[in-house]
């Protein structure tokens, strides 16, 4: 046999050999040093936490006067509407037309008010939740690392109670408020 042929198999069975070694040592560490694994329910921090129900009050608070004021407009509107379908039949043309023209602008006002409140109750929703979930992340990076935790998990199909930390963490956030 060439000596090329012998140095390429000696070098095969020692990178093998070494190979099996470090597995080895690996699965030894593995076991000396456990994954620690814990699980969060975010649904349960969202519903549950102090800062949540907070921030969701104020939200209420900010945006109730509008939502009334728009709940009236539109009580306004329908009974306009209503009024309107009574009275046609008895209306000239000319004022049957100018009544629906007026109606028409009433609810495209209605229309526009409506939308830029849910385009403002939704960027301030948004603001909110995601100062909640800066609040939550520190919370779980917190109690994640007083306990030694390799990895947190928010979202799986089966998680087992054992490695539920979500009260800790509620209680963590809920102490930082």
């Amino acid at each position: 046999m060439n000596t090329t042929k012998l140095f390429q198999r000696t070098s095969i069975r020692l990178i093998l050999a070494a190979s099996c070694l470090l597995a080895a040592h690996a699965a030894q560490a593995q076991e000396a040093f456990p994954t620690r694994i814990g699980f969060v329910n975010a649904e349960r921090l969202f519903s549950e936490a102090e800062a949540s129900k907070t921030a969701q009050n104020k939200l209420k608070n900010e945006f109730s006067g509008r939502e009334r004021q728009l709940a009236a407009q539109a009580n306004t509107l329908q009974k306009a509407i209503e009024q309107f379908e009574r009275d046609a039949p008895k209306m000239s043309e000319e004022q049957r037309a100018s009544k629906q023209q007026q109606l028409m602008t009433q609810d495209a006002d209605f229309q526009r008010k409506r939308q830029e409140f849910q385009e403002d109750l939704n960027n301030r929703r948004n603001d909110e939740l995601q100062r909640f979930i800066q609040k939550a992340n520190l919370a779980i990076e917190q109690t994640a690392r007083q306990e030694k935790y390799d990895v947190i998990i928010q979202e799986a199909a089966y998680i087992n109670p054992r490695i539920d930390i979500t009260d800790r963490v509620l209680r963590a956030l809920n102490a930082g408020k």
